[in-house]
């Protein structure tokens, strides 16, 4: 079985080396500052402490008045795993943050997929253009205020 940090222990840790970049931590997860998300991924992939060596998965969160990055990471050596979450495009405006692409080669189509569905912009990507949906297609169908073309034509029928 799986190891997980707890996240009080794991920022406190972090901000040994980074105190500026965690902005909150609980329980179970650690929420980093959008300006220092790489360089903490950089941390927790290359300090022997952590050693974490494996992005399970970065998906996002659309909280109607942000975007919540998520990147559960694993430790292989270790048998530990750990959740780290970022908070961006605050008042839903210009969602960018970099890309951790240089750190796990496993967020390539990851942070793909995150931008084709919800238009957070990864910064530094090598490859950032869309996934699952065409070139030219009409905005990122998991935000909230995603309205579809069906949507549309029925609420003006309606009036």
């Amino acid at each position: 079985m799986t190891d997980e940090w707890n996240g009080n222990s794991l920022a406190t840790a972090l901000a040994g080396e980074n105190p500026d970049a965690i902005e909150s931590c609980n329980r179970t997860d650690v929420w980093v500052k959008g300006e220092h998300i790489l360089q903490i991924c950089f941390t927790l992939r290359d300090n022997p402490e952590f050693g974490f060596d494996l992005l399970n998965s970065l998906t996002a969160v659309d909280y109607l008045d942000y975007f919540e990055v998520v990147y559960h990471i694993t430790s292989l050596k270790k048998n530990a795993s750990a959740v780290i979450k970022t908070k961006v495009g605050q008042g839903r405006n210009n969602p960018v943050l970099a890309s951790v692409v240089n750190v796990w080669r496993g967020a390539d189509y990851q942070e793909r997929e995150v931008w084709d569905l919800f238009g957070i912009t990864f910064e530094g990507h090598p490859n950032h253009k869309r996934l699952f949906l065409w070139e030219g297609y009409p905005g990122h169908p998991l935000r909230k205020d995603y309205i579809t073309y069906d949507q549309s034509i029925n609420s003006e029928e309606r009036g």
